[in-house]
């Protein structure tokens, strides 16, 4: 069974950074996109970023963290990480990792301005 385990969450200070990780089990290649959502509370959920499986140099950012994330994964495929910077009282969620058909559980992302 396929299991996408994110972690790195925790509390921040707007400005400082953080990163993400994400991994996934049960597969046996990592030729998938992986992606980052996030949801706040009272909001819907949230496109954050997404890196391709074969051509992991082919990112796309939703509009509001463009220029402060950035998404990558190791060269197994099989591990995604999203670095944030510049972090923003605005960007408290729970970010979930997500492939083409699986979610992780999420990870909450606390930011204290």
């Amino acid at each position: 069974q396929v299991q996408l385990v994110e972690s790195g969450g925790g509390s921040v200070q707007a400005g400082s950074s953080l990163t993400l990780t994400c991994t996934a089990s049960g597969r046996t290649a990592g030729s998938y996109t992986m992606a980052w959502d996030r949801q706040a509370p009272g909001k819907e959920r949230e496109f954050v970023a997404a890196v391709q499986g074969r051509r992991r140099n082919v990112t796309d950012y939703g509009d509001s963290v463009k220029g402060r994330f950035t998404i990558s994964r190791d060269n197994t495929g099989m591990t995604a990480y999203l670095q944030m910077n510049s972090l923003k009282p605005d960007d408290p969620a729970i970010y979930y990792c997500r492939d083409t058909t699986y979610w992780g559980q999420g990870t909450q992302v606390p930011v204290s301005s």
